[in-house]
């Protein structure tokens, strides 16, 4: 087997896609041939990146999308299969991170939001797309979790406990779906240099207390965990399924 990632025509569906970690793991995916839809709120920015990563192999459309309504996963996944086709590739990247600081302080509408986004959106877009997949005999599913969901992240109860979550449906799913030729792994970054961690990384004293006695003691950067996803999406990955590939720079060492 040569060790070139492809995936060619293969049809993937990125939530989160617009920037972060999203974006590069969707400019991976085009890059290996795959046809990709990048789904998040902001229409200005899905179209803005999906201008920035056209001329690729692959064709990425964007499509705006509230992961946390049930009726926008649908009007997604009915739009990606009519302008694309069926759906090969689901990689569950969107998440929020609210009620951040003292547990007690946090409270049910929360909890509420977070398990909306964090969770039941996987939830939702596997039930729409994995029957398909069996019926064809294969697909990938990729859900990025964090290692907040290995360990609590301090004053990230929440945000911990959906990544938690996500992980245990990962393992679930895998061992469903596999006899169908369907794949389900995860990914576990560690601090990764986004919009989204801002909140870590902004503060100097704050990123040299959480990435100083990392064995690899730098900021992780999106393009750390793009290739690894295209890798678990890619035939290369075909006997990998139910993991957690932590990419951390070493931090839970």
């Amino acid at each position: 087997m040569a060790l070139t990632i492809s995936l060619t025509d293969k049809v993937a569906l990125v939530t989160g896609g617009s920037r972060g970690i999203g974006r590069d793991v969707a400019r991976c995916l085009a890059e290996a041939g795959a046809h990709v839809v990048i789904a998040s709120r902001k229409a200005d920015e899905l179209e803005r990146s999906a201008a920035e990563l056209s001329g690729l192999p692959g064709r990425v459309l964007p499509i705006p999308c509230h992961v946390g309504r049930e009726e926008q996963l649908a009007a997604l996944v009915d739009a990606t299969e009519s302008q694309l086709g069926p759906v090969d590739i689901l990689v569950n990247n969107a998440a929020t991170n609210i009620g951040q600081g003292d547990s007690l302080r946090t409270d049910v509408s929360m909890l509420d939001k977070m398990i909306d986004v964090n969770v039941k959106s996987a939830f939702r877009l596997v039930h729409r797309v994995v029957p398909g997949m069996m019926e064809r005999g294969g697909g990938s599913i990729v859900n990025m979790v964090s290692i907040s969901g290995l360990e609590p992240q301090a004053g990230g109860l929440l945000y911990s406990f959906t990544k938690a979550g996500l992980i245990m449906l990962t393992r679930s799913w895998a061992r469903e779906f596999g006899p169908k030729g369907v794949r389900v792994n995860a990914i576990a970054p560690g601090l990764i240099k986004t919009d989204f961690s801002a909140y870590y990384w902004q503060d100097g004293e704050r990123q040299a207390e959480l990435v100083g006695d990392q064995p690899l003691p730098r900021l992780g950067q999106p393009e750390d965990i793009g290739p690894a996803a295209a890798f678990l999406c890619s035939d290369l990955a075909s006997f990998i399924t139910g993991q957690v590939l932590v990419i951390d720079g070493g931090a839970l060492a």
